[in-house]
């Protein structure tokens, strides 16, 4: 369970984005989602793979 302590003067929409980001970081609905149906590992190691070229790739285009 997600405890957000609003603090002295705080505002309910300040308290509340505090709150979303928090759930956001845990990744609540990531789980949620990824237990709704079986994923192979091979299928779960080829998007990593994918995910980190993407990435590399990005990365180097910004310096070079």
């Amino acid at each position: 369970m997600i405890v957000i302590s609003i603090k002295e003067g705080e505002s309910i929409d300040r308290a509340l984005k505090r709150y979303k980001r928090k759930y956001d970081r845990i990744g609540i609905v990531r789980k949620l989602r990824s237990k709704q149906q079986f994923t192979k590992p091979s299928i779960i190691r080829r998007e990593q793979v994918l995910k980190a070229a993407y990435i590399q790739r990005k990365n180097e285009a910004e310096q070079g």
